[in-house]
């Protein structure tokens, strides 16, 4: 069938569309990370669009012998693979229950989950549980709150669902027990959408802001994303450190503040190849199979 006229015509406009879009999205990206790598004089002039000039590292070798974005960047790191686990682990034994159809009370424990995707307890009845429980200045404080995301779950529950009860039968047949037959055909299978709601947590957690800030006292706990907001939002201390700090004097705070950007954004930018193929798999859940 040969497309008409029209129909090219949209496609066009359509893909010039999209690339605009996306084209805006990258553009600062490219700002930022031009800043990072730029010297003093070219930064301070504003001369740096989307390429470095005067090619430095120095913005980054300050904001690692002048901050702690280095101990920020090893807590972000714990709370996020420790997250991403137990998320992950939670998830899978809420949602394999309730993709079985001999599950007792599956659709009312169904339907006492997504409650709570439009109804919750508030901040402050949630902080004052947290704090009884002995939980702040802990990363459990984070943790425990977003330990099962309803919307993942659902996504699992309902990938569980579509495997084949054949697979099921065959392992019941060979003696397989409830726990094997997880452990060895379920999750393997499940790989797609495993690694789709593992990015999903992983930016999640990587991201927490306002949980490090609510339930977080000790700064030496700040996570990078805390740490390098503060420097974005406290440009006077950031001014004196680079006026306090031989090393840094010849360096401009937008440059520093720059890498500390870019070094926010490269463990998420680094991970997200190596699941790429997963994750295009996981979010086609809801496609016509052939």
């Amino acid at each position: 069938m040969r497309e008409s006229h029209l129909d090219r015509s949209l496609q066009t406009l359509n893909a010039i569309l999209l690339f605009g879009i996306a084209l805006s999205r990258l553009l600062p990206v490219l700002h930022i990370f031009a800043l990072s790598f730029s010297g003093k004089t070219a930064v301070e002039t504003g001369k740096v669009l989307v390429w470095p000039l005067d090619f430095s590292t120095a913005s980054y070798s300050a904001l690692f012998q002048s901050t702690r974005i280095a101990s920020a960047l090893v807590n972000g790191i714990k709370l996020t693979l420790a997250g991403v686990a137990l998320s992950m682990v939670f998830t899978v034994l809420t949602a394999y229950p309730l993709s079985k159809s001999y599950f007792i009370g599956r659709r009312k424990w169904t339907l006492l989950i997504i409650f709570t995707m439009v109804f919750n307890g508030g901040l402050i009845p949630t902080y004052m549980v947290i704090k009884s429980l002995g939980l702040i200045d802990s990363y459990a404080a984070i943790w425990l709150p977003g330990l099962i995301n309803t919307y993942n779950m659902l996504v699992m529950r309902t990938f569980f669902e579509n495997i084949p009860s054949e697979i099921e039968d065959a392992a019941r047949i060979d003696g397989c027990s409830e726990w094997r037959y997880l452990t060895k055909l379920v999750l393997p299978l499940s790989m797609p959408v495993i690694a789709t709601l593992i990015l999903f947590y992983g930016v999640s957690y990587w991201n927490s802001f306002m949980n490090v800030i609510i339930y977080i006292n000790s700064t030496k706990k700040y996570t990078i994303t805390v740490l390098v907001q503060q420097m974005i939002q406290n440009q006077s201390a950031l001014n004196e450190a680079v006026q306090n700090d031989g090393y840094i004097a010849n360096l401009v705070p937008e440059g520093i503040q720059a890498a500390g950007i870019i070094v926010l954004i490269a463990p998420m930018v680094v991970v997200y190849p190596f699941i790429q193929k997963y994750f295009v798999k996981g979010i086609m859940l809801g496609s016509v199979k052939g």
